[in-house]
Protein backbone atom coordinates (compact mmCIF):
# COMPACT_ATOMS: atom_id res chain seq x y z
CA UNK A 1 0.00 0.00 0.00
CA UNK A 2 0.94 3.59 -0.48
CA UNK A 3 2.29 5.62 2.15
CA UNK A 4 0.07 8.19 4.44
CA UNK A 5 -1.67 11.08 2.67
CA UNK A 6 -2.13 14.63 4.34
CA UNK A 7 -5.24 14.31 5.97
CA UNK A 8 -7.62 17.37 6.91
CA UNK A 9 -8.26 17.82 10.67
CA UNK A 10 -11.93 16.53 11.03
CA UNK A 11 -12.13 18.62 14.90
CA UNK A 12 -15.18 20.81 15.78
CA UNK A 13 -15.02 23.92 15.36
CA UNK A 14 -14.54 26.71 17.91
CA UNK A 15 -18.28 27.57 17.93
CA UNK A 16 -19.01 24.33 18.43
CA UNK A 17 -16.49 24.17 21.14
CA UNK A 18 -17.66 26.68 22.65
CA UNK A 19 -21.15 25.57 22.90
CA UNK A 20 -19.87 21.93 23.74
CA UNK A 21 -17.89 23.60 26.78
CA UNK A 22 -20.86 26.00 28.01
CA UNK A 23 -22.99 22.57 28.05
CA UNK A 24 -20.91 20.79 29.55
CA UNK A 25 -19.98 23.43 32.44
CA UNK A 26 -22.04 22.69 35.01
CA UNK A 27 -21.30 18.44 35.12
CA UNK A 28 -18.38 18.15 37.88
CA UNK A 29 -18.65 14.51 37.87
CA UNK A 30 -14.88 12.76 37.75
CA UNK A 31 -16.35 10.38 35.75
CA UNK A 32 -18.11 12.06 33.03
CA UNK A 33 -14.90 14.02 32.95
CA UNK A 34 -12.37 11.94 33.06
CA UNK A 35 -15.31 9.66 29.94
CA UNK A 36 -15.32 13.22 28.20
CA UNK A 37 -10.94 13.03 28.08
CA UNK A 38 -11.04 9.99 26.73
CA UNK A 39 -13.30 10.13 24.31
CA UNK A 40 -11.92 13.09 23.22
CA UNK A 41 -8.78 11.38 23.10
CA UNK A 42 -10.51 8.46 21.15
CA UNK A 43 -11.96 11.24 18.84
CA UNK A 44 -8.54 13.01 18.25
CA UNK A 45 -6.93 9.31 17.64
CA UNK A 46 -10.10 8.71 14.93
CA UNK A 47 -8.75 12.01 13.39
CA UNK A 48 -5.60 10.60 12.66
CA UNK A 49 -6.06 7.75 11.48
CA UNK A 50 -9.24 8.42 9.25
CA UNK A 51 -8.13 7.76 5.91
CA UNK A 52 -10.33 9.55 2.90
CA UNK A 53 -12.99 7.52 0.88
CA UNK A 54 -11.01 6.88 -2.44
CA UNK A 55 -7.64 6.45 -0.55
CA UNK A 56 -9.52 3.31 1.33
CA UNK A 57 -11.06 2.66 -2.30
CA UNK A 58 -7.56 2.77 -4.10
CA UNK A 59 -5.99 0.12 -1.02
CA UNK A 60 -8.56 -2.25 -1.63
CA UNK A 61 -8.38 -2.15 -5.41
CA UNK A 62 -4.79 -2.51 -4.91
CA UNK A 63 -5.46 -6.01 -2.37
CA UNK A 64 -7.26 -7.58 -5.73
CA UNK A 65 -10.37 -6.51 -4.99
CA UNK A 66 -13.32 -4.95 -7.31
CA UNK A 67 -14.56 -2.12 -4.82
CA UNK A 68 -16.20 1.52 -5.89
CA UNK A 69 -16.67 4.72 -4.10
CA UNK A 70 -20.35 4.29 -4.98
CA UNK A 71 -19.67 0.58 -2.72
CA UNK A 72 -18.48 2.71 0.28
CA UNK A 73 -20.88 4.93 0.46
CA UNK A 74 -24.00 2.25 0.39
CA UNK A 75 -22.34 -0.70 1.29
CA UNK A 76 -23.64 -4.02 0.14
CA UNK A 77 -23.64 -6.70 3.18
CA UNK A 78 -22.24 -9.62 0.98
CA UNK A 79 -19.35 -7.64 -0.98
CA UNK A 80 -18.52 -6.45 2.82
CA UNK A 81 -18.50 -9.92 4.36
CA UNK A 82 -16.61 -11.10 1.33
CA UNK A 83 -13.85 -8.29 2.04
CA UNK A 84 -13.74 -8.83 5.48
CA UNK A 85 -13.43 -12.83 5.08
CA UNK A 86 -10.56 -11.81 2.42
CA UNK A 87 -8.84 -9.67 5.46
CA UNK A 88 -9.37 -12.13 7.72
CA UNK A 89 -7.30 -14.74 5.73
CA UNK A 90 -4.56 -12.42 4.75
CA UNK A 91 -3.77 -11.39 8.49
CA UNK A 92 -4.89 -14.95 10.47
CA UNK A 93 -5.15 -17.38 7.87
CA UNK A 94 -8.76 -18.00 8.62
CA UNK A 95 -11.92 -18.10 6.66
CA UNK A 96 -15.30 -19.25 6.73
CA UNK A 97 -14.08 -22.44 5.37
CA UNK A 98 -11.14 -23.11 7.99
CA UNK A 99 -13.62 -22.39 11.23
CA UNK A 100 -16.95 -24.53 9.71
CA UNK A 101 -15.38 -28.00 10.90
CA UNK A 102 -15.13 -26.52 14.39
CA UNK A 103 -18.60 -24.75 14.23
CA UNK A 104 -19.96 -28.09 12.94
CA UNK A 105 -18.26 -30.33 16.13
CA UNK A 106 -19.72 -27.68 18.61
CA UNK A 107 -23.40 -27.77 16.78
CA UNK A 108 -23.06 -31.29 16.88
CA UNK A 109 -22.51 -31.60 20.73
CA UNK A 110 -25.08 -28.44 21.49
CA UNK A 111 -28.25 -29.44 18.86
CA UNK A 112 -27.58 -32.92 17.23
CA UNK A 113 -26.29 -33.09 13.79
CA UNK A 114 -30.40 -33.82 12.55
CA UNK A 115 -31.38 -30.68 13.83
CA UNK A 116 -28.91 -28.17 13.24
CA UNK A 117 -28.93 -29.63 9.52
CA UNK A 118 -32.86 -29.04 9.41
CA UNK A 119 -32.60 -25.43 10.27
CA UNK A 120 -31.92 -24.50 13.65
CA UNK A 121 -27.92 -23.40 12.75
CA UNK A 122 -27.70 -23.40 8.72
CA UNK A 123 -24.33 -23.56 7.40
CA UNK A 124 -23.88 -20.36 6.39
CA UNK A 125 -24.95 -18.76 9.74
CA UNK A 126 -22.69 -21.30 11.60
CA UNK A 127 -19.58 -20.89 9.75
CA UNK A 128 -20.28 -16.83 9.95
CA UNK A 129 -20.64 -16.30 13.86
CA UNK A 130 -17.62 -18.74 13.96
CA UNK A 131 -15.33 -16.48 11.64
CA UNK A 132 -16.92 -13.53 13.06
CA UNK A 133 -15.19 -14.32 16.65
CA UNK A 134 -11.98 -14.39 15.07
CA UNK A 135 -12.84 -11.22 13.00
CA UNK A 136 -13.82 -9.66 16.34
CA UNK A 137 -9.95 -10.51 17.92
CA UNK A 138 -8.25 -9.08 14.71
CA UNK A 139 -10.53 -5.43 15.37
CA UNK A 140 -9.45 -5.63 18.61
CA UNK A 141 -5.47 -5.76 17.83
CA UNK A 142 -6.45 -3.61 15.20
CA UNK A 143 -7.94 -0.94 17.62
CA UNK A 144 -11.60 -0.80 16.85
CA UNK A 145 -13.00 -2.12 19.93
CA UNK A 146 -16.90 -1.74 19.39
CA UNK A 147 -16.72 -4.12 16.42
CA UNK A 148 -20.48 -5.75 16.52
CA UNK A 149 -21.86 -7.86 14.30
CA UNK A 150 -24.32 -5.19 12.30
CA UNK A 151 -21.22 -4.14 10.76
CA UNK A 152 -21.36 -7.44 8.64
CA UNK A 153 -25.19 -7.28 8.46
CA UNK A 154 -26.40 -3.57 8.26
CA UNK A 155 -22.69 -1.96 7.33
CA UNK A 156 -22.84 1.89 7.29
CA UNK A 157 -20.65 4.40 5.44
CA UNK A 158 -18.91 6.03 8.69
CA UNK A 159 -18.60 2.38 10.27
CA UNK A 160 -16.36 1.35 7.41
CA UNK A 161 -14.37 4.13 6.74
CA UNK A 162 -13.37 3.78 10.59
CA UNK A 163 -13.09 -0.17 10.48
CA UNK A 164 -11.16 0.00 7.34
CA UNK A 165 -9.12 3.34 8.15
CA UNK A 166 -7.96 1.15 11.41
CA UNK A 167 -7.42 -1.94 9.16
CA UNK A 168 -5.48 -0.27 6.68
CA UNK A 169 -3.29 1.37 9.22
CA UNK A 170 -2.85 -1.91 10.89
CA UNK A 171 -2.02 -3.01 7.66
CA UNK A 172 0.64 -0.68 6.62
CA UNK A 173 2.55 -0.95 10.24
CA UNK A 174 2.28 -4.94 9.82
CA UNK A 175 4.40 -4.11 6.20
CA UNK A 176 7.06 -2.12 7.84
CA UNK A 177 7.79 -4.84 10.26
CA UNK A 178 7.36 -7.67 8.29
CA UNK A 179 10.90 -8.62 9.00
CA UNK A 180 10.22 -9.30 12.74
CA UNK A 181 7.05 -10.98 12.11
CA UNK A 182 7.76 -13.15 9.38
CA UNK A 183 10.78 -14.17 12.05
CA UNK A 184 8.43 -14.90 14.74
CA UNK A 185 5.94 -16.39 12.90
CA UNK A 186 8.25 -18.82 10.88
CA UNK A 187 9.22 -20.11 14.08
CA UNK A 188 6.15 -20.60 15.73
CA UNK A 189 4.75 -22.48 12.85
CA UNK A 190 8.24 -24.87 12.97
CA UNK A 191 7.26 -25.20 16.79
CA UNK A 192 3.58 -25.63 15.83
CA UNK A 193 4.84 -27.88 12.80
CA UNK A 194 7.10 -30.03 15.32
CA UNK A 195 4.32 -30.23 18.53
CA UNK A 196 1.62 -31.63 15.23
CA UNK A 197 4.40 -34.13 14.11
CA UNK A 198 5.27 -35.59 17.70
CA UNK A 199 1.41 -35.49 18.25
CA UNK A 200 0.50 -37.52 15.27
CA UNK A 201 3.30 -39.91 16.29
CA UNK A 202 2.39 -40.14 19.90
CA UNK A 203 -1.19 -40.97 18.62
CA UNK A 204 -0.21 -43.31 16.33
CA UNK A 205 1.84 -45.20 18.92
CA UNK A 206 -1.01 -44.92 20.99
CA UNK A 207 -3.06 -46.22 18.40
CA UNK A 208 -0.60 -49.11 18.29
CA UNK A 209 -0.06 -49.34 22.18
CA UNK A 210 -3.61 -50.28 22.15
CA UNK A 211 -3.85 -52.73 19.48
CA UNK A 212 -1.05 -54.36 20.74
CA UNK A 213 -2.94 -54.34 24.57
CA UNK A 214 -6.13 -56.13 22.21
CA UNK A 215 -4.30 -58.65 20.84
CA UNK A 216 -2.63 -59.60 23.77
CA UNK A 217 -6.29 -59.48 25.53
CA UNK A 218 -7.30 -61.59 22.39
CA UNK A 219 -4.30 -64.07 22.61
CA UNK A 220 -4.83 -64.57 26.14
CA UNK A 221 -8.51 -65.40 25.71
CA UNK A 222 -7.40 -67.90 23.23
CA UNK A 223 -4.65 -69.12 25.30
CA UNK A 224 -6.68 -69.68 28.43
CA UNK A 225 -9.80 -71.32 25.95
CA UNK A 226 -6.56 -73.42 24.60
CA UNK A 227 -5.20 -74.63 28.28
CA UNK A 228 -9.20 -75.41 29.05
CA UNK A 229 -10.13 -77.15 26.00
CA UNK A 230 -6.61 -79.51 26.61
CA UNK A 231 -7.45 -79.88 30.66
CA UNK A 232 -10.54 -81.72 29.37
CA UNK A 233 -9.35 -83.48 26.83
CA UNK A 234 -6.42 -85.01 28.96
CA UNK A 235 -9.01 -85.83 31.54
CA UNK A 236 -11.12 -88.10 28.82
CA UNK A 237 -8.54 -89.02 27.28
CA UNK A 238 -7.02 -90.93 30.85
CA UNK A 239 -10.90 -92.13 31.26
CA UNK A 240 -10.43 -93.75 27.94
CA UNK A 241 -7.18 -95.41 28.63
CA UNK A 242 -9.00 -96.64 31.90
CA UNK A 243 -11.95 -98.12 30.46
CA UNK A 244 -9.94 -99.50 27.25
CA UNK A 245 -7.45 -101.49 30.13
CA UNK A 246 -10.86 -102.62 32.00
CA UNK A 247 -12.43 -103.86 28.14
CA UNK A 248 -8.64 -105.35 27.21
CA UNK A 249 -9.07 -107.48 30.61
CA UNK A 250 -12.27 -108.26 30.15
CA UNK A 251 -11.44 -109.54 26.60
CA UNK A 252 -8.67 -111.48 27.96
CA UNK A 253 -10.52 -113.37 30.69
CA UNK A 254 -13.08 -113.41 28.17
CA UNK A 255 -10.91 -115.65 25.76
CA UNK A 256 -9.25 -117.68 27.78
CA UNK A 257 -12.53 -118.59 29.25
CA UNK A 258 -13.76 -119.68 25.97
CA UNK A 259 -10.62 -121.88 25.38
CA UNK A 260 -11.31 -123.76 28.44
CA UNK A 261 -14.85 -124.41 27.41
CA UNK A 262 -13.37 -125.23 23.88
CA UNK A 263 -10.94 -127.25 25.15
CA UNK A 264 -13.16 -129.31 27.41
CA UNK A 265 -16.19 -129.94 24.91
CA UNK A 266 -13.69 -131.37 22.81
CA UNK A 267 -12.54 -133.62 25.52
CA UNK A 268 -16.29 -134.87 26.53
CA UNK A 269 -16.73 -135.24 22.51
CA UNK A 270 -13.52 -137.52 22.17
CA UNK A 271 -14.90 -139.26 25.19
CA UNK A 272 -18.48 -139.95 23.63
CA UNK A 273 -17.61 -141.43 20.83
CA UNK A 274 -15.39 -143.63 22.74
CA UNK A 275 -17.75 -144.60 25.09
CA UNK A 276 -19.92 -145.23 21.42
CA UNK A 277 -17.03 -147.23 20.29
CA UNK A 278 -16.96 -148.91 23.29
CA UNK A 279 -20.78 -149.22 23.81
CA UNK A 280 -20.53 -151.09 19.57
CA UNK A 281 -18.42 -153.74 21.09
CA UNK A 282 -19.76 -154.87 24.37
CA UNK A 283 -23.16 -154.96 22.52
CA UNK A 284 -23.02 -158.65 21.18
CA UNK A 285 -21.54 -159.86 24.40
CA UNK A 286 -24.50 -157.78 26.33
CA UNK A 287 -27.22 -160.44 24.38
CA UNK A 288 -25.98 -163.52 25.19
CA UNK A 289 -28.11 -163.25 28.99
CA UNK A 290 -31.39 -161.58 29.39
CA UNK A 291 -29.91 -160.38 32.97
CA UNK A 292 -27.22 -159.15 32.26
CA UNK A 293 -28.82 -157.52 29.58
CA UNK A 294 -31.33 -155.98 31.38
CA UNK A 295 -28.33 -154.56 33.70
CA UNK A 296 -26.41 -153.66 31.12
CA UNK A 297 -29.01 -152.31 30.00
CA UNK A 298 -29.77 -150.50 32.97
CA UNK A 299 -26.48 -149.32 33.12
CA UNK A 300 -26.87 -148.18 29.74
CA UNK A 301 -29.66 -145.74 30.60
CA UNK A 302 -28.20 -145.12 33.39
CA UNK A 303 -25.04 -143.75 31.59
CA UNK A 304 -26.91 -142.53 28.58
CA UNK A 305 -28.92 -140.29 30.93
CA UNK A 306 -25.87 -139.09 32.85
CA UNK A 307 -24.31 -138.69 29.63
CA UNK A 308 -27.80 -136.83 27.92
CA UNK A 309 -27.80 -134.55 30.85
CA UNK A 310 -24.17 -134.03 30.67
CA UNK A 311 -24.35 -133.11 26.66
CA UNK A 312 -27.49 -130.79 27.42
CA UNK A 313 -25.49 -128.97 30.08
CA UNK A 314 -22.28 -128.53 27.48
CA UNK A 315 -24.63 -127.35 24.65
CA UNK A 316 -25.91 -124.93 27.43
CA UNK A 317 -22.36 -123.98 27.56
CA UNK A 318 -21.81 -124.08 24.25
CA UNK A 319 -24.36 -121.51 23.80
CA UNK A 320 -23.53 -119.30 26.66
CA UNK A 321 -19.84 -119.24 25.10
CA UNK A 322 -21.53 -118.70 21.94
CA UNK A 323 -23.30 -115.27 23.73
CA UNK A 324 -20.11 -114.39 25.01
CA UNK A 325 -18.47 -114.88 22.02
CA UNK A 326 -20.49 -112.43 20.46
CA UNK A 327 -20.57 -110.35 23.16
CA UNK A 328 -17.07 -110.38 22.60
CA UNK A 329 -17.41 -109.23 19.54
CA UNK A 330 -19.51 -106.38 20.18
CA UNK A 331 -16.72 -105.43 22.96
CA UNK A 332 -13.85 -105.99 20.50
CA UNK A 333 -15.62 -103.19 17.72
CA UNK A 334 -16.23 -101.13 20.37
CA UNK A 335 -12.09 -101.43 21.95
CA UNK A 336 -11.87 -100.14 18.16
CA UNK A 337 -13.77 -97.19 17.87
CA UNK A 338 -12.57 -96.33 21.20
CA UNK A 339 -8.99 -96.80 19.65
CA UNK A 340 -9.96 -95.36 17.06
CA UNK A 341 -11.08 -91.98 18.96
CA UNK A 342 -7.77 -92.49 20.76
CA UNK A 343 -6.18 -91.60 17.93
CA UNK A 344 -8.07 -88.88 16.57
CA UNK A 345 -7.30 -87.50 20.36
CA UNK A 346 -3.54 -88.01 19.38
CA UNK A 347 -4.02 -86.14 16.40
CA UNK A 348 -5.92 -83.18 18.38
CA UNK A 349 -3.01 -83.53 20.83
CA UNK A 350 -0.50 -82.60 17.85
CA UNK A 351 -2.47 -79.95 16.65
CA UNK A 352 -2.95 -78.79 20.59
CA UNK A 353 0.99 -78.91 21.02
CA UNK A 354 1.55 -76.70 17.70
CA UNK A 355 -0.64 -74.12 19.15
CA UNK A 356 0.61 -74.24 22.41
CA UNK A 357 4.21 -73.95 20.20
CA UNK A 358 2.53 -70.82 17.97
CA UNK A 359 0.96 -69.42 21.28
CA UNK A 360 4.48 -69.63 22.42
CA UNK A 361 5.83 -67.79 19.68
CA UNK A 362 3.40 -64.92 19.95
CA UNK A 363 3.98 -64.61 23.85
CA UNK A 364 7.81 -64.16 22.74
CA UNK A 365 6.20 -61.66 19.84
CA UNK A 366 4.12 -59.47 22.22
CA UNK A 367 7.04 -59.55 24.87
CA UNK A 368 8.72 -57.92 22.59
CA UNK A 369 6.19 -55.84 21.43
CA UNK A 370 5.71 -55.06 24.91
CA UNK A 371 9.59 -53.92 24.94
CA UNK A 372 9.12 -51.42 21.99
CA UNK A 373 5.84 -50.16 23.64
CA UNK A 374 8.47 -48.93 26.88
CA UNK A 375 10.66 -47.67 24.02
CA UNK A 376 8.00 -46.03 22.63
CA UNK A 377 7.06 -44.59 26.41
CA UNK A 378 10.44 -43.57 26.85
CA UNK A 379 10.89 -41.96 23.21
CA UNK A 380 7.52 -40.11 24.15
CA UNK A 381 8.90 -38.95 27.55
CA UNK A 382 11.92 -37.93 25.45
CA UNK A 383 9.45 -36.11 23.02
CA UNK A 384 7.81 -34.50 26.14
CA UNK A 385 10.60 -32.72 27.58
CA UNK A 386 11.83 -31.57 24.07
CA UNK A 387 8.14 -29.98 23.74
CA UNK A 388 8.94 -28.22 27.29
CA UNK A 389 12.14 -27.16 26.19
CA UNK A 390 10.44 -25.49 23.04
CA UNK A 391 7.61 -24.60 25.02
CA UNK A 392 10.10 -22.54 27.43
CA UNK A 393 11.59 -20.66 24.02
CA UNK A 394 7.88 -19.89 22.96
CA UNK A 395 7.13 -17.94 26.02
CA UNK A 396 11.00 -16.70 25.97
CA UNK A 397 10.45 -15.53 22.70
CA UNK A 398 6.76 -14.08 23.82
CA UNK A 399 8.30 -12.22 26.25
CA UNK A 400 10.41 -10.57 24.55
CA UNK A 401 8.18 -9.91 21.96
CA UNK A 402 5.70 -8.51 24.47
CA UNK A 403 8.82 -6.25 25.59
CA UNK A 404 9.23 -5.12 22.26
CA UNK A 405 5.31 -4.84 22.02
CA UNK A 406 6.04 -2.39 26.05
CA UNK A 407 8.88 -0.81 23.69
CA UNK A 408 6.67 0.13 20.87
CA UNK A 409 3.78 0.84 22.97
CA UNK A 410 5.84 3.58 24.71
CA UNK A 411 6.78 4.89 21.63
CA UNK A 412 3.35 5.03 20.48
CA UNK A 413 2.55 7.15 23.78
CA UNK A 414 5.04 9.61 23.13
CA UNK A 415 3.94 10.00 19.25
CA UNK A 416 0.76 10.08 20.59
CA UNK A 417 1.88 13.25 23.30
CA UNK A 418 3.62 14.91 20.13
CA UNK A 419 0.28 14.63 17.91
CA UNK A 420 -1.65 15.77 20.83
CA UNK A 421 0.37 18.44 21.04
CA UNK A 422 0.23 19.54 17.26
CA UNK A 423 -3.56 18.66 18.03
CA UNK A 424 -3.45 21.76 20.26
CA UNK A 425 -1.63 23.39 18.31
CA UNK A 426 -3.86 22.98 15.18
CA UNK A 427 -7.30 23.68 17.53
CA UNK A 428 -5.31 27.37 18.15
CA UNK A 429 -5.02 27.86 14.55
CA UNK A 430 -8.04 26.82 14.06
CA UNK A 431 -9.51 29.24 16.51
CA UNK A 432 -7.51 31.76 15.18
CA UNK A 433 -8.66 31.12 11.87
CA UNK A 434 -12.34 30.70 12.89
CA UNK A 435 -11.53 34.44 14.46
CA UNK A 436 -10.57 35.74 11.20
CA UNK A 437 -12.87 34.02 9.56
CA UNK A 438 -15.79 35.88 11.81
CA UNK A 439 -14.06 38.97 11.40
CA UNK A 440 -14.08 38.52 7.92
CA UNK A 441 -17.87 37.23 7.75
CA UNK A 442 -18.47 40.54 9.32
CA UNK A 443 -16.32 43.29 7.24
CA UNK A 444 -18.17 41.58 4.43
CA UNK A 445 -21.83 41.60 5.79
CA UNK A 446 -20.97 45.41 6.74
CA UNK A 447 -20.07 45.44 3.07
CA UNK A 448 -23.06 44.42 1.54
CA UNK A 449 -24.89 46.47 3.90
CA UNK A 450 -23.31 49.41 2.62
CA UNK A 451 -23.37 48.30 -0.71
CA UNK A 452 -27.36 47.93 -0.43
CA UNK A 453 -27.30 51.21 1.05
CA UNK A 454 -25.06 52.93 -2.03
CA UNK A 455 -27.76 50.63 -4.18
CA UNK A 456 -30.96 51.95 -2.62
CA UNK A 457 -29.45 55.24 -2.77
CA UNK A 458 -28.68 54.65 -6.56
CA UNK A 459 -32.45 53.51 -7.22
CA UNK A 460 -33.79 56.46 -5.15
CA UNK A 461 -31.57 59.12 -7.27
CA UNK A 462 -32.09 57.53 -10.49
CA UNK A 463 -36.31 57.56 -9.60
CA UNK A 464 -35.62 61.18 -9.35
CA UNK A 465 -33.94 61.90 -12.15
CA UNK A 466 -36.93 60.35 -14.20
CA UNK A 467 -39.19 62.52 -12.66
CA UNK A 468 -37.74 65.22 -13.04
CA UNK A 469 -37.20 64.22 -16.75
CA UNK A 470 -40.68 63.39 -16.72
CA UNK A 471 -41.45 66.91 -15.16
CA UNK A 472 -39.10 68.78 -17.69
CA UNK A 473 -40.67 67.07 -20.69
CA UNK A 474 -43.87 67.96 -19.92
CA UNK A 475 -42.74 71.24 -18.99
CA UNK A 476 -41.03 71.42 -22.74
CA UNK A 477 -44.26 70.43 -24.19
CA UNK A 478 -45.98 72.89 -22.52
CA UNK A 479 -44.20 75.75 -23.81
CA UNK A 480 -44.20 74.59 -27.22
CA UNK A 481 -47.69 74.70 -26.94
CA UNK A 482 -47.66 77.71 -25.51
CA UNK A 483 -45.52 78.97 -28.26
Amino acid sequence: MAGYNPRMSILPSQHQQSRMGMGGGNNHNPNARAAAALKKEEEAAYANMRLPDREIVGCINELGIPFTVQDLQKPNPIQVQQIFEWFGEILMNKTRQTVDPAMRAAMEDVVGSQFGEAGLMPADARSLMGFFVSLRTLMAHCGVQDFSFSDLYRPTHDRLVKIFSYVINFVRFRESQTGIIDEHCNRAEATKQRIELLYGENQNMEVQLEEMRDNRRQMEQLVAEKTRRNEELKKRLLDLRRAQEKVAARLEEAKTKKGELAAELEEKTAMKIAMKQDSAKLRPYVLQSATALQNSLTELSNTLNAEKSHIDSLDRRARALQTSTDSFAVVASDVASCIKLLEEIAVELAKEEEENVKNARQRDALTERGANVREVERTEALLQRQLAKWTERTETLRQQSLEKAAKAKEKMEELKAVHRKLTEERSEKGRDIERRRVRIEQTEKKMLDLKENIENEIHAAYDEYLKLESHVKLYITEMEQAI
